[in-house]
């Protein structure tokens, strides 16, 4: 098989390692691939160079080619959600003088309920809460409204502000914000500086979040339709890999390099274990699930999920929801999702959609072949999203 070069952006994040670890451990070389990885200082960045030709695919948050296929933005080259990369593995942090205020009001940071901190942030705040996150469209922003728009924070209470995920720490030390949502290892290192403490996981607001997708420009996955199923594969392939508990020593090492991340390997193991330092006391925490690449069917690209963050987005924008959920589902493309990896029998949904939040326990649900297992899904305040509905 002829070696074809793949050109990819990333921004360096723990979540890129699906990326990274098809290209260093031989995965895209067995699909006969090669990756030219491409790190980009900003999410606008890879967003621009993937849409206008720069790259051939994408390290990308889930909600921006939704948010594409919506006209916001600024950029609507049709882009395809071709494999999802990683579910989870945010965090939310804040200053030490609001750590303060919420240890003084009695508050016990156990990392794990969501209604609780949430309550005690808005009972602490007296001001607009100025959030840093990576970028307007982002499951970030997406937890963030969700949250505390549900525990009753008025949108005039909080200020979101664009901030690239190296640059976090720093932006919460130089007082331009008071709290942070962002990607590991970022949030991490808020906390080796001293300059923050962390709340919440992610996955405290909503348990199984489409964090990372692998996107390319929907006319290059029709033209290039067997790339795209090589290229889908080797990433499915470093997933399952990146699942082993043995891989993770590796990864963190790869992670680690200067060509990638540059931050101290055992950071980087912290988020891979899901097992997080959350203040500068060292107080530690176990958060299972914190990241997923591959359990659960992480890779799918449920269009459900799509449809969630479309209806999140037309609310806020005041589009028609309706159009707005059809346009999303049909950005995660688990149909190129399904032809990619048919030839490995990997296994598969017998549905591409469910109900959103719905699943309480581990189950088993019907597969194309047999039965698969997901994971819970649930949203912390008991919702649940019926894409059907919309």
């Amino acid at each position: 098989m002829k070696t074809v070069t793949l050109s990819a952006a990333y921004i360096p994040l723990v979540d890129a390692a699906p990326l990274i670890v098809a290209q260093e451990m031989g995965f895209a070389e067995a699909e006969g691939l090669s990756l030219d990885l491409v790190k980009a200082p900003s999410w606008s960045s890879v967003r621009d160079m993937l849409a206008f030709g720069r790259v051939d695919a994408a390290h990308l948050l889930s909600p921006v080619p939704v948010a594409m296929a919506l006209g916001l933005g600024g950029v609507t080259t049709r882009l395809a959600a071709v494999s999802v990369l990683s579910v989870n593995g945010d965090v939310i942090g804040v200053s030490n003088a609001l750590a303060d205020r919420l240890s003084a009001a009695g508050f016990s940071f156990d990392f794990a309920d969501a209604k609780a901190a949430g309550e005690a942030l808005c009972r602490v705040v007296d001001k607009p809460l100025r959030i840093g996150v990576p970028f307007p469209f982002s499951m970030h922003v997406e937890l963030l409204t969700y949250w505390l728009g549900a525990l009753g924070m008025p949108p005039d209470r909080m200020s979101v502000r664009t901030i690239p995920p190296p640059l976090m720490a720093q932006a919460l030390a130089d007082g331009e914000v008071d709290a942070f949502c962002v990607g590991e290892p970022w949030g991490s290192i808020a906390v080796e500086q001293g300059v923050g403490t962390l709340l919440l996981p992610g996955s405290a607001i909503w348990a199984f979040s489409p964090e990372k997708v692998l996107a390319v420009r929907e006319d290059w996955a029709e033209t290039e339709p067997h790339l795209t199923d090589r290229l889908v594969r080797a990433l499915w392939q470093a997933s399952h890999w990146l699942s082993r508990p043995d891989s993770l020593i590796t990864t963190a090492e790869i992670l680690s390099r200067r060509a990638y991340l540059d931050v101290p390997t055992e950071i980087i193991d912290r988020a891979l274990e899901g097992r997080l330092v959350i203040s500068a006391r060292g107080d530690q925490r176990q958060v299972p699930h914190f990241l997923e690449f591959h359990a659960g069917l992480a890779t799918f690209p449920w269009r459900s999920q799509a449809a969630w963050i479309a209806d999140r987005m037309a609310a806020r924008a005041g589009l028609n929801r309706g159009l707005a959920v059809q346009a999303g589902r049909a950005v995660f493309r688990s149909d190129l999702y399904r032809r990619a990896l048919k030839p490995l029998g990997a296994e598969m949904p017998a549905a591409s959609e469910k109900l959103e939040g719905a699943i309480r326990e581990p189950m088993t649900q019907a597969a194309v072949e047999g039965a698969v297992q997901l994971l819970p899904d649930l949203f912390f305040d008991g919702r649940i999203f019926d894409p059907s509905a919309s």
